[in-house]
Protein backbone atom coordinates (compact mmCIF):
# COMPACT_ATOMS: atom_id res chain seq x y z
CA UNK A 1 0.00 0.00 0.00
CA UNK A 2 1.67 3.18 -1.09
CA UNK A 3 1.65 6.40 1.28
CA UNK A 4 -1.30 8.28 -0.31
CA UNK A 5 -3.24 5.25 -0.22
CA UNK A 6 -2.30 4.47 3.59
CA UNK A 7 -2.85 8.27 4.65
CA UNK A 8 -6.47 8.17 3.12
CA UNK A 9 -7.61 5.02 5.08
CA UNK A 10 -6.44 6.55 7.91
CA UNK A 11 -8.78 9.40 7.19
CA UNK A 12 -11.71 7.67 6.54
CA UNK A 13 -11.18 5.26 9.57
CA UNK A 14 -10.77 8.57 11.60
CA UNK A 15 -13.72 10.18 9.94
CA UNK A 16 -15.80 7.19 10.45
CA UNK A 17 -14.62 7.13 14.52
CA UNK A 18 -15.63 10.92 14.76
CA UNK A 19 -18.86 10.61 12.92
CA UNK A 20 -19.71 7.95 15.33
CA UNK A 21 -18.82 9.60 18.81
CA UNK A 22 -21.10 12.82 17.39
CA UNK A 23 -24.17 11.16 16.95
CA UNK A 24 -23.43 9.54 20.34
CA UNK A 25 -22.86 13.06 22.00
CA UNK A 26 -26.15 14.61 20.22
CA UNK A 27 -28.70 11.94 21.24
CA UNK A 28 -27.12 12.62 25.12
CA UNK A 29 -26.94 16.12 24.72
CA UNK A 30 -29.57 16.65 27.35
CA UNK A 31 -27.84 14.48 29.71
CA UNK A 32 -24.73 15.72 29.68
CA UNK A 33 -25.75 19.83 29.64
CA UNK A 34 -23.15 20.27 27.10
CA UNK A 35 -22.95 19.76 23.23
CA UNK A 36 -19.62 18.63 21.53
CA UNK A 37 -20.85 19.49 18.06
CA UNK A 38 -18.10 21.06 16.34
CA UNK A 39 -18.24 22.35 12.83
CA UNK A 40 -15.22 21.87 10.76
CA UNK A 41 -13.49 25.41 12.18
CA UNK A 42 -13.50 23.96 15.51
CA UNK A 43 -16.04 25.84 17.18
CA UNK A 44 -18.62 25.18 19.39
CA UNK A 45 -22.16 25.98 19.76
CA UNK A 46 -23.13 28.26 22.84
CA UNK A 47 -26.05 29.11 24.38
CA UNK A 48 -26.96 32.47 26.71
CA UNK A 49 -29.27 30.72 29.06
CA UNK A 50 -28.46 31.83 32.48
CA UNK A 51 -29.29 27.75 33.76
CA UNK A 52 -27.40 26.05 30.86
CA UNK A 53 -23.93 25.47 29.76
CA UNK A 54 -24.98 24.11 26.95
CA UNK A 55 -22.38 24.92 24.21
CA UNK A 56 -24.22 26.95 21.15
CA UNK A 57 -21.51 29.99 19.86
CA UNK A 58 -22.61 30.97 16.58
CA UNK A 59 -24.87 33.44 18.03
CA UNK A 60 -22.57 35.70 19.22
CA UNK A 61 -19.32 34.76 17.47
CA UNK A 62 -19.15 37.40 14.97
CA UNK A 63 -18.99 40.19 17.48
CA UNK A 64 -17.71 38.27 21.10
CA UNK A 65 -14.87 36.09 19.10
CA UNK A 66 -14.11 37.93 15.57
CA UNK A 67 -10.20 37.95 13.53
CA UNK A 68 -8.85 40.04 16.17
CA UNK A 69 -9.38 37.23 19.15
CA UNK A 70 -7.78 34.40 16.52
CA UNK A 71 -5.34 36.47 15.75
CA UNK A 72 -3.80 36.90 18.87
CA UNK A 73 -4.13 33.08 19.85
CA UNK A 74 -2.47 32.06 16.48
CA UNK A 75 -0.02 34.78 16.96
CA UNK A 76 0.84 33.16 20.29
CA UNK A 77 0.77 30.13 19.51
CA UNK A 78 3.55 30.40 16.60
CA UNK A 79 5.91 32.39 18.89
CA UNK A 80 5.88 29.42 21.38
CA UNK A 81 5.70 26.64 18.75
CA UNK A 82 2.88 25.06 20.63
CA UNK A 83 1.84 21.99 18.44
CA UNK A 84 -2.12 22.54 19.72
CA UNK A 85 -4.11 24.26 22.24
CA UNK A 86 -7.96 24.41 23.78
CA UNK A 87 -9.61 27.04 25.08
CA UNK A 88 -12.91 27.26 26.90
CA UNK A 89 -14.48 29.93 28.17
CA UNK A 90 -17.60 31.63 30.60
CA UNK A 91 -19.17 34.23 31.85
CA UNK A 92 -20.98 34.64 35.16
CA UNK A 93 -21.41 31.49 35.03
CA UNK A 94 -22.17 30.40 31.60
CA UNK A 95 -19.92 28.89 28.96
CA UNK A 96 -19.85 31.29 25.70
CA UNK A 97 -16.68 30.33 23.88
CA UNK A 98 -14.96 26.83 23.28
CA UNK A 99 -12.23 26.44 20.13
CA UNK A 100 -9.29 24.15 18.94
CA UNK A 101 -6.31 25.50 17.21
CA UNK A 102 -3.50 23.99 16.10
CA UNK A 103 -3.18 19.88 16.00
CA UNK A 104 -3.91 16.77 18.28
CA UNK A 105 -1.70 15.51 15.97
CA UNK A 106 0.78 17.28 13.80
CA UNK A 107 1.79 14.33 12.06
CA UNK A 108 -1.25 13.34 10.87
CA UNK A 109 -2.35 17.18 10.73
CA UNK A 110 -5.69 16.46 12.88
CA UNK A 111 -6.43 19.90 13.97
CA UNK A 112 -7.80 20.09 18.39
CA UNK A 113 -11.26 20.21 18.61
CA UNK A 114 -13.04 21.41 21.81
CA UNK A 115 -13.49 17.73 22.83
CA UNK A 116 -10.29 16.42 22.41
CA UNK A 117 -8.42 15.46 26.07
CA UNK A 118 -5.66 16.87 27.24
CA UNK A 119 -3.52 16.08 30.19
CA UNK A 120 -3.72 18.40 32.81
CA UNK A 121 -1.06 17.91 35.62
CA UNK A 122 -1.36 19.80 39.03
CA UNK A 123 -4.60 21.09 37.58
CA UNK A 124 -5.48 17.32 38.85
CA UNK A 125 -4.63 18.11 42.76
CA UNK A 126 -8.06 20.43 42.73
CA UNK A 127 -10.13 17.56 41.77
CA UNK A 128 -8.44 15.39 44.46
CA UNK A 129 -9.34 18.07 46.76
CA UNK A 130 -12.86 18.16 46.06
CA UNK A 131 -13.25 14.55 46.45
CA UNK A 132 -11.86 14.69 49.49
CA UNK A 133 -14.27 17.49 50.44
CA UNK A 134 -17.00 15.17 49.39
CA UNK A 135 -16.22 12.59 51.43
CA UNK A 136 -16.36 15.36 54.32
CA UNK A 137 -19.76 16.64 53.39
CA UNK A 138 -20.63 12.57 53.43
CA UNK A 139 -19.30 12.08 57.39
CA UNK A 140 -16.65 9.84 55.95
CA UNK A 141 -13.44 12.24 56.81
CA UNK A 142 -12.58 15.32 58.47
CA UNK A 143 -10.36 17.29 57.53
CA UNK A 144 -7.97 17.63 60.84
CA UNK A 145 -8.09 13.13 61.29
CA UNK A 146 -4.68 11.89 61.50
CA UNK A 147 -3.28 10.36 58.23
CA UNK A 148 -0.37 7.69 59.77
CA UNK A 149 0.03 5.91 63.25
CA UNK A 150 -2.00 3.86 65.11
CA UNK A 151 -5.21 5.98 65.09
CA UNK A 152 -4.12 7.41 61.40
CA UNK A 153 -6.79 6.41 58.18
CA UNK A 154 -3.49 4.69 56.42
CA UNK A 155 -2.45 2.61 59.52
CA UNK A 156 -1.92 -0.34 57.35
CA UNK A 157 1.59 -2.44 58.29
CA UNK A 158 2.98 -1.32 54.91
CA UNK A 159 3.13 2.92 56.21
CA UNK A 160 4.04 1.47 59.29
CA UNK A 161 7.87 1.73 59.15
CA UNK A 162 8.52 5.30 59.41
CA UNK A 163 11.45 6.73 61.33
CA UNK A 164 10.08 10.44 61.99
CA UNK A 165 7.54 10.53 64.95
CA UNK A 166 5.87 13.83 63.37
CA UNK A 167 4.64 11.79 60.79
CA UNK A 168 1.69 10.65 63.10
CA UNK A 169 0.96 14.72 63.49
CA UNK A 170 0.38 14.96 59.64
CA UNK A 171 -3.07 15.82 58.87
CA UNK A 172 -5.50 15.49 55.80
CA UNK A 173 -5.59 19.34 55.83
CA UNK A 174 -2.46 19.38 56.01
CA UNK A 175 -1.86 16.99 53.01
CA UNK A 176 -4.01 19.44 50.72
CA UNK A 177 -2.56 22.23 51.54
CA UNK A 178 0.94 21.53 51.31
CA UNK A 179 2.04 21.75 55.14
CA UNK A 180 2.67 17.99 56.13
CA UNK A 181 6.58 18.11 56.41
CA UNK A 182 7.88 17.24 52.88
CA UNK A 183 9.90 19.55 50.09
CA UNK A 184 11.59 19.07 46.75
CA UNK A 185 15.05 19.74 48.32
CA UNK A 186 16.07 16.66 46.95
CA UNK A 187 14.15 15.86 44.14
CA UNK A 188 10.47 15.46 43.77
CA UNK A 189 9.21 12.34 44.96
CA UNK A 190 7.28 11.07 41.85
CA UNK A 191 9.91 12.01 39.16
CA UNK A 192 12.78 9.97 41.11
CA UNK A 193 11.96 6.45 40.32
CA UNK A 194 15.46 5.26 39.84
CA UNK A 195 16.51 6.89 42.67
CA UNK A 196 13.99 5.21 45.02
CA UNK A 197 14.17 1.86 43.29
CA UNK A 198 17.63 1.95 44.05
CA UNK A 199 17.91 3.10 47.62
CA UNK A 200 14.83 0.38 48.44
CA UNK A 201 16.69 -2.22 46.25
CA UNK A 202 13.77 -2.50 43.91
CA UNK A 203 12.63 -3.04 40.42
CA UNK A 204 11.25 -0.65 38.14
CA UNK A 205 8.62 0.93 38.35
CA UNK A 206 8.02 1.48 41.66
CA UNK A 207 4.32 2.18 42.80
CA UNK A 208 2.64 4.78 44.35
CA UNK A 209 3.17 2.55 47.52
CA UNK A 210 6.99 2.35 47.37
CA UNK A 211 7.20 5.97 46.80
CA UNK A 212 4.85 6.45 49.83
CA UNK A 213 6.74 3.99 51.90
CA UNK A 214 10.51 5.39 50.65
CA UNK A 215 9.22 9.00 51.75
CA UNK A 216 8.36 7.73 55.20
CA UNK A 217 11.70 5.95 55.52
CA UNK A 218 13.48 9.59 55.79
CA UNK A 219 13.13 12.51 58.38
CA UNK A 220 10.47 14.98 57.64
CA UNK A 221 12.01 18.40 56.31
CA UNK A 222 10.10 20.67 59.02
CA UNK A 223 7.05 20.42 61.50
CA UNK A 224 3.86 19.24 59.99
CA UNK A 225 1.47 22.52 60.13
CA UNK A 226 4.99 24.90 60.85
CA UNK A 227 4.46 26.35 57.21
CA UNK A 228 3.52 24.97 53.60
CA UNK A 229 5.67 23.49 51.04
CA UNK A 230 4.43 22.74 47.31
CA UNK A 231 4.81 19.06 46.64
CA UNK A 232 3.04 16.24 44.56
CA UNK A 233 3.89 13.56 47.50
CA UNK A 234 1.09 15.15 49.75
CA UNK A 235 -1.74 14.22 47.24
CA UNK A 236 -0.83 10.89 46.52
CA UNK A 237 -1.09 9.78 49.68
CA UNK A 238 -4.43 11.76 49.59
CA UNK A 239 -5.02 9.43 46.40
CA UNK A 240 -4.09 6.38 49.14
CA UNK A 241 -6.56 8.09 51.56
CA UNK A 242 -9.62 8.78 49.61
CA UNK A 243 -8.90 4.92 48.40
CA UNK A 244 -9.22 3.85 52.03
CA UNK A 245 -12.21 5.75 52.85
CA UNK A 246 -14.49 5.07 50.48
CA UNK A 247 -13.38 1.26 49.39
CA UNK A 248 -13.55 1.83 45.56
CA UNK A 249 -10.27 3.21 43.29
CA UNK A 250 -9.46 6.63 43.29
CA UNK A 251 -10.45 6.82 39.51
CA UNK A 252 -13.77 5.41 40.27
CA UNK A 253 -14.79 7.15 42.92
CA UNK A 254 -13.91 10.40 41.34
CA UNK A 255 -15.32 9.92 38.27
CA UNK A 256 -18.75 8.72 40.38
CA UNK A 257 -19.22 11.58 42.60
CA UNK A 258 -17.41 14.61 41.04
CA UNK A 259 -17.48 14.62 37.52
CA UNK A 260 -20.68 12.40 36.91
CA UNK A 261 -23.14 14.95 38.87
CA UNK A 262 -21.93 17.54 36.43
CA UNK A 263 -22.68 14.95 33.71
CA UNK A 264 -19.02 14.62 32.87
CA UNK A 265 -17.73 11.31 31.44
CA UNK A 266 -14.23 12.18 29.54
CA UNK A 267 -12.09 12.25 32.16
CA UNK A 268 -9.68 9.70 32.90
CA UNK A 269 -6.45 8.79 34.76
CA UNK A 270 -3.49 9.23 32.08
CA UNK A 271 -1.70 6.03 30.55
CA UNK A 272 2.09 6.84 29.84
CA UNK A 273 2.71 5.33 26.76
CA UNK A 274 1.97 7.44 23.63
CA UNK A 275 0.43 4.13 21.99
CA UNK A 276 -1.74 3.96 24.35
CA UNK A 277 -3.68 7.31 24.59
CA UNK A 278 -6.91 7.54 24.98
CA UNK A 279 -9.74 8.09 21.90
CA UNK A 280 -9.39 11.76 21.23
CA UNK A 281 -6.55 12.57 23.41
CA UNK A 282 -3.92 14.55 21.72
CA UNK A 283 0.14 13.77 21.16
CA UNK A 284 1.98 14.99 23.52
CA UNK A 285 4.91 17.72 22.15
CA UNK A 286 8.52 19.07 23.77
CA UNK A 287 10.63 20.98 22.63
CA UNK A 288 13.38 20.68 19.71
CA UNK A 289 16.37 19.67 21.58
CA UNK A 290 14.47 17.12 24.23
CA UNK A 291 16.50 14.11 24.59
CA UNK A 292 14.92 10.76 24.99
CA UNK A 293 15.02 8.95 28.06
CA UNK A 294 14.88 5.62 29.79
CA UNK A 295 11.43 4.77 29.79
CA UNK A 296 9.58 4.68 33.01
CA UNK A 297 9.19 1.09 33.54
CA UNK A 298 12.79 0.34 33.07
CA UNK A 299 12.62 -1.37 29.66
CA UNK A 300 15.64 -0.85 27.33
CA UNK A 301 13.61 1.46 25.24
CA UNK A 302 14.04 5.32 25.01
CA UNK A 303 11.71 7.47 24.89
CA UNK A 304 10.64 11.28 25.35
CA UNK A 305 9.53 11.95 28.56
CA UNK A 306 5.94 12.63 27.45
CA UNK A 307 5.58 9.49 25.47
CA UNK A 308 6.69 6.72 28.48
CA UNK A 309 9.51 8.63 30.15
CA UNK A 310 7.26 10.31 32.76
CA UNK A 311 5.17 7.77 35.38
CA UNK A 312 2.17 9.99 35.01
CA UNK A 313 -0.14 7.30 35.46
CA UNK A 314 1.49 6.93 39.24
CA UNK A 315 1.02 10.85 39.87
CA UNK A 316 -2.29 10.00 39.86
CA UNK A 317 -3.97 12.08 42.18
CA UNK A 318 -1.40 14.58 42.29
CA UNK A 319 -1.03 15.12 38.27
CA UNK A 320 -2.43 12.37 36.31
CA UNK A 321 -5.76 13.54 35.39
CA UNK A 322 -6.70 13.76 31.13
CA UNK A 323 -10.05 15.90 30.17
CA UNK A 324 -11.42 18.29 27.81
CA UNK A 325 -11.23 22.27 28.09
CA UNK A 326 -15.07 22.38 28.16
CA UNK A 327 -15.52 19.79 30.51
CA UNK A 328 -12.62 21.22 33.17
CA UNK A 329 -14.34 23.77 32.63
CA UNK A 330 -17.36 22.73 33.78
CA UNK A 331 -15.69 21.20 36.91
CA UNK A 332 -14.28 24.89 37.60
CA UNK A 333 -17.92 26.81 37.29
CA UNK A 334 -19.55 24.06 39.79
CA UNK A 335 -17.19 24.51 42.00
CA UNK A 336 -16.91 28.61 42.27
CA UNK A 337 -19.10 29.76 45.33
CA UNK A 338 -19.27 32.83 43.29
CA UNK A 339 -21.86 30.81 40.64
CA UNK A 340 -24.05 29.32 43.97
CA UNK A 341 -23.59 26.07 42.34
CA UNK A 342 -23.32 22.84 45.08
CA UNK A 343 -24.06 20.27 41.77
CA UNK A 344 -20.98 18.67 43.66
CA UNK A 345 -20.23 20.13 46.94
CA UNK A 346 -21.35 22.63 48.85
CA UNK A 347 -20.98 26.29 48.84
CA UNK A 348 -19.58 26.11 52.18
CA UNK A 349 -17.11 23.43 51.24
CA UNK A 350 -16.04 25.39 47.90
CA UNK A 351 -15.12 28.60 50.21
CA UNK A 352 -13.54 26.27 52.40
CA UNK A 353 -11.50 25.24 49.36
CA UNK A 354 -10.69 28.81 48.72
CA UNK A 355 -10.14 29.84 52.22
CA UNK A 356 -6.01 29.87 53.16
CA UNK A 357 -4.51 30.02 56.45
CA UNK A 358 -1.68 32.33 57.14
CA UNK A 359 1.50 31.18 55.40
CA UNK A 360 0.02 28.35 53.84
CA UNK A 361 -1.55 27.30 50.35
CA UNK A 362 -5.06 26.84 49.91
CA UNK A 363 -6.76 23.46 49.18
CA UNK A 364 -6.30 22.47 45.79
CA UNK A 365 -6.34 25.59 44.29
CA UNK A 366 -2.72 27.03 43.38
CA UNK A 367 -3.43 30.60 43.93
CA UNK A 368 -6.46 32.88 45.42
CA UNK A 369 -5.98 36.40 45.87
CA UNK A 370 -8.52 38.62 48.41
CA UNK A 371 -10.72 39.73 45.77
CA UNK A 372 -11.74 35.91 44.93
CA UNK A 373 -9.78 35.23 41.70
CA UNK A 374 -8.55 31.82 41.63
CA UNK A 375 -5.56 30.27 39.83
CA UNK A 376 -4.68 26.69 39.04
CA UNK A 377 -2.19 25.78 37.04
CA UNK A 378 -0.64 22.52 35.74
CA UNK A 379 2.70 21.54 33.66
CA UNK A 380 5.13 19.32 32.84
CA UNK A 381 6.80 17.74 29.75
CA UNK A 382 4.43 17.61 27.10
CA UNK A 383 1.60 19.38 29.29
CA UNK A 384 1.15 23.26 29.85
CA UNK A 385 -2.68 24.03 31.36
CA UNK A 386 -4.36 27.14 33.48
CA UNK A 387 -7.45 27.72 35.28
CA UNK A 388 -8.45 31.18 36.04
CA UNK A 389 -11.53 32.14 37.93
CA UNK A 390 -11.38 35.74 37.50
CA UNK A 391 -12.90 38.14 40.06
CA UNK A 392 -14.67 40.37 36.94
CA UNK A 393 -17.02 37.11 35.97
CA UNK A 394 -15.06 35.54 33.42
CA UNK A 395 -13.30 31.92 33.61
CA UNK A 396 -11.08 30.29 31.49
CA UNK A 397 -9.06 26.78 30.52
CA UNK A 398 -6.26 26.75 28.45
CA UNK A 399 -4.56 22.92 27.54
CA UNK A 400 -1.98 22.28 25.30
CA UNK A 401 0.04 19.43 23.97
CA UNK A 402 3.10 21.44 24.19
CA UNK A 403 5.89 22.40 26.87
CA UNK A 404 7.87 25.45 25.60
CA UNK A 405 11.56 25.92 27.17
CA UNK A 406 10.41 27.89 30.01
CA UNK A 407 8.28 25.14 31.69
CA UNK A 408 6.36 25.48 34.69
CA UNK A 409 6.55 29.41 33.67
CA UNK A 410 4.58 29.19 30.79
CA UNK A 411 1.52 29.58 32.42
CA UNK A 412 2.03 32.75 33.61
CA UNK A 413 2.90 33.74 29.55
CA UNK A 414 -0.68 32.11 29.15
CA UNK A 415 -2.27 34.33 31.46
CA UNK A 416 -0.60 37.89 30.44
CA UNK A 417 -1.99 36.91 26.63
CA UNK A 418 -5.28 35.61 27.53
CA UNK A 419 -5.73 38.61 29.45
CA UNK A 420 -5.54 40.93 26.30
CA UNK A 421 -7.10 38.69 24.69
CA UNK A 422 -10.45 38.27 26.59
CA UNK A 423 -10.21 42.34 26.79
CA UNK A 424 -10.82 42.11 22.51
CA UNK A 425 -14.38 40.99 23.82
CA UNK A 426 -15.32 42.57 27.08
CA UNK A 427 -17.67 44.98 26.00
CA UNK A 428 -19.37 42.92 23.92
CA UNK A 429 -20.55 40.00 26.55
CA UNK A 430 -21.17 42.32 29.13
CA UNK A 431 -23.44 44.05 26.50
CA UNK A 432 -24.94 40.23 26.16
CA UNK A 433 -25.47 39.94 29.75
CA UNK A 434 -26.74 43.84 30.21
CA UNK A 435 -30.09 42.57 31.60
CA UNK A 436 -27.97 40.39 34.10
CA UNK A 437 -26.54 42.38 37.12
CA UNK A 438 -23.47 44.75 36.60
CA UNK A 439 -19.91 43.35 37.05
CA UNK A 440 -18.33 43.86 40.62
CA UNK A 441 -15.67 45.97 40.99
CA UNK A 442 -12.25 44.64 41.75
CA UNK A 443 -11.19 45.18 45.19
CA UNK A 444 -7.73 46.07 45.80
CA UNK A 445 -5.63 43.25 46.42
CA UNK A 446 -2.52 42.26 48.26
CA UNK A 447 -0.29 40.36 46.38
CA UNK A 448 0.92 37.59 49.11
CA UNK A 449 3.87 35.80 47.26
CA UNK A 450 6.25 39.16 46.35
CA UNK A 451 5.21 43.10 47.86
CA UNK A 452 4.97 45.12 44.68
CA UNK A 453 5.73 48.74 45.05
CA UNK A 454 1.54 49.18 44.09
CA UNK A 455 -0.98 47.98 45.36
CA UNK A 456 -3.32 46.53 42.17
CA UNK A 457 -7.16 45.66 41.02
CA UNK A 458 -6.57 43.34 38.45
CA UNK A 459 -4.52 40.56 39.87
CA UNK A 460 -4.00 38.20 36.99
CA UNK A 461 -2.83 40.83 35.20
CA UNK A 462 0.23 40.54 37.26
CA UNK A 463 0.23 36.59 37.79
CA UNK A 464 3.24 36.50 35.39
CA UNK A 465 5.43 37.81 38.34
CA UNK A 466 4.67 34.99 40.85
CA UNK A 467 6.93 31.60 41.49
CA UNK A 468 5.61 28.74 41.49
CA UNK A 469 8.49 26.44 43.24
CA UNK A 470 7.75 22.90 41.63
CA UNK A 471 8.98 20.94 38.31
CA UNK A 472 5.16 20.20 38.25
CA UNK A 473 2.49 22.36 39.19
Amino acid sequence: MNTFTYNMVVRIIKYILFTTTFIFFFLFDLTLGSSVRTSTNSKVEISIDNNDNSIINNVIDSTLFNKRFDSRIERFSRYWHLAGASIAIAYKGNIVHAKGYGYANKETQEPVEPHNLFRIASVSKLITAVAVMKLVEDSKLSLNQKVFGKEGILNDTIFSSYIDERVEQITVRQLLNHSAGWTTRWGDHLFMPESIARQMNLELPVSKDNIIQFALSKRLHFTPGSRSSYNNLGYTILERVIEKVSLESYESFVKSNVFAPIGVNDAFIAHNYDSLRYPFEVRYYEVPEADSVPAFDGSSQLVLKSRGGNDVRTLGAAGGWVISSVSLLKFILAIDPENNSNQIISIKSAKELIEKEQGKHPLGWRWVASDGSKWRTGSFAGTSALALARSDGFTFVFLTNTSPWVGSKFPYEVNRMMAKALGVMENDVQELFASKNSLQKNEVIENYDLILGDSVTKPWNYLDILTLGSTSN
